[in-house]
């Protein structure tokens, strides 16, 4: 299960938010381009970029959050976080997060931190369960007024 098929089959019950964050691994960062990691990540993750250093200002993130949606092919428009982060710190989005938010405002879903957190499928579980929650009518039972 991908973020694209989640967003196929859901996108007519559930708003996608994909918002890009602080670049996670930057050249003028903690890199991971060089070495056995940069080696493991190219072959398991090849649309990971390697020469991407850290924007300095919105205009900057902007673009490297389009290069990010054109290379993974989500087909689904990306938000870019502030400079000062406040996305990334309000839900701990550091390296990736996934969220379900339900129409009340709380989380009804936090995956684990990615990369090894980011599943797609366990998304669609909590989905399933949140759009079967809230389609259930609410009857009152207790009688007469």
């Amino acid at each position: 299960m991908s973020l694209r098929e989640l967003y196929q089959n859901y996108s007519e019950q559930v708003q996608f938010l994909p918002i890009y964050i602080r670049e996670a691994h930057p050249v003028d960062g903690w890199w991971m381009g060089g070495g056995i990691l940069g080696k493991l990540t190219k072959k398991y993750s090849p649309a990971t970029a390697f020469d991407v250093y850290d924007p300095q200002t919105i205009e900057e993130r902007r673009l490297v959050a389009g290069q990010c949606e054109a290379s993974l092919q989500y087909d689904i428009r990306t938000y870019v976080d502030n400079m000062d982060d406040s996305v990334s710190k309000a839900y701990a989005a550091k390296p990736t997060r996934l969220y379900l938010i339900g129409l009340d405002g709380l989380v009804k879903y936090a995956a684990g931190i990615g990369p090894y957190g980011f599943k797609p499928a366990r998304l669609k579980q909590a989905i399933d369960v949140y759009l079967q929650h809230i389609s259930k009518p609410i009857i009152d039972n207790t009688g007469p007024m």
